[in-house]
């Protein structure tokens, strides 16, 4: 009999900006329909347990027709044109897409004949690990839906969202993104706006995970700041070893340290490779090589993974979530032992989220 695979609990995928707008979203999400990187099918297949699904409003041009698949969000953001310095979409029009995206997310778990449940407590996710239930969390990745009186963020909390990103790699109301450029620091502008500074107060009110991936530096110093909370990167890389402005320096490593938080390491090969090139072939020495890193700056409690998957490009020796074995074998062979490997892959996320939702 094979062996299951190590459970994994993922920082980060896009599996509903995939499925935007399909007709037939939660059957070919249930069923699996062979595109994308991520279903249930292939979850079950590589261990993929559950994770933080985000939700990501796309600009109005990248709206499509049924069945078109979008381009990837982090992979080409850039070559989009979206950038930092992208105008922020409406109100109306982030939150129409918003409230399709977490219906699509509770569509799949009603029609999943108890094979899904969507999680808002570390206990949930636990029980489903335990019986092979997918665990999916919801999450806002650019919080262009939420108004500045923050009704919305309370009703989304009451829904279930239990982790946000106050900005994508575009400008909004809260605070600003770093732009898709190579090599670049962090270092790109200004940094929380007054409304944002409020958003991570409500935030912390309502024990909402703030997601510090794609904030720029001085963003991410303004939540340090204000935030009673751990500092957690949901997928992000190490700086020093591909200088992107999505990575993280080790200022902000030793600062989310500090705080019990931690970082889910990225599979996105232009965030991995030192020359950040867009290249599947990268090996999957490189990611393990980001985890070592990491682990050194953060500790073996502050490490994670956060894939980016149906978001980016990643390595061949991964593909898909049903890859996911194939990652844990390199970190066997770079001497993890399995208490390590089982942290990375899946206990330090329940405790940084434990410590947050409580």
């Amino acid at each position: 009999m094979t062996a299951r695979p190590v459970p994994v609990f993922d920082g980060h995928n896009d599996v509903l900006l995939r499925l935007y707008r399909r007709k037939d979203a939660a059957a070919a999400f249930l069923d699996g329909d062979g595109k994308g990187q991520l279903d249930l099918p292939r979850a079950k297949q590589g261990g993929f347990a559950g994770g933080l699904f985000a939700i990501f409003v796309p600009a109005p041009q990248r709206k499509r027709v049924d069945g078109e698949v979008p381009p990837p969000p982090d992979a080409v953001g850039a070559a989009r044109g979206e950038t930092a310095d992208t105008p922020p979409l409406d109100i109306a029009t982030a939150l129409e897409a918003t409230l399709a995206m977490a219906s699509l997310l509770f569509g799949i778990e009603r029609q999943s004949g108890g094979r899904v449940r969507v999680c808002r407590s570390v206990a949930d996710i636990e029980q489903c690990v335990d019986q092979g239930i997918l665990a999916p969390v919801l999450h806002i990745e650019g919080a262009e839906a939420i108004d500045g009186d923050f009704h919305a963020l309370e009703v989304l909390h009451q829904a279930g969202l239990r982790s946000l990103g106050p900005v994508w790699s575009r400008s909004n109301a809260f605070g600003h993104g770093v732009p898709f450029s190579f090599p670049s620091s962090p270092d790109t502008g200004p940094g929380l706006t007054d409304l944002g500074k409020e958003l991570i107060r409500g935030c912390n009110r309502l024990k909402i995970m703030i997601d510090l991936s794609h904030l720029n530096e001085k963003g991410f110093w303004d939540v340090a700041a204000i935030s009673d909370a751990p500092l957690v990167a949901s997928h992000s890389n190490a700086h020093a070893i591909c200088p992107h402005s999505r990575n993280l320096t080790d200022k902000q490593l030793a600062a989310i340290r500090e705080t019990g938080g931690m970082v889910g390491v990225n599979y996105a090969v232009t965030f991995l490779r030192p020359d950040g090139k867009r290249d599947s072939d990268t090996p999957l020495s490189q990611v393990v090589d980001h985890i070592d890193y990491l682990i050194r700056h953060l500790g073996e409690d502050g490490v994670g993974l956060g894939s980016d998957f149906d978001g980016a490009a990643i390595p061949k020796g991964i593909g898909t979530a049903a890859g996911l074995p194939n990652l844990v074998e390199e970190m066997r062979a770079r001497q993890y032992g399995e208490a390590l490997i089982e942290k990375v892959c899946f206990r330090n996320w329940l405790r940084v989220l434990k410590t947050t939702w409580s």
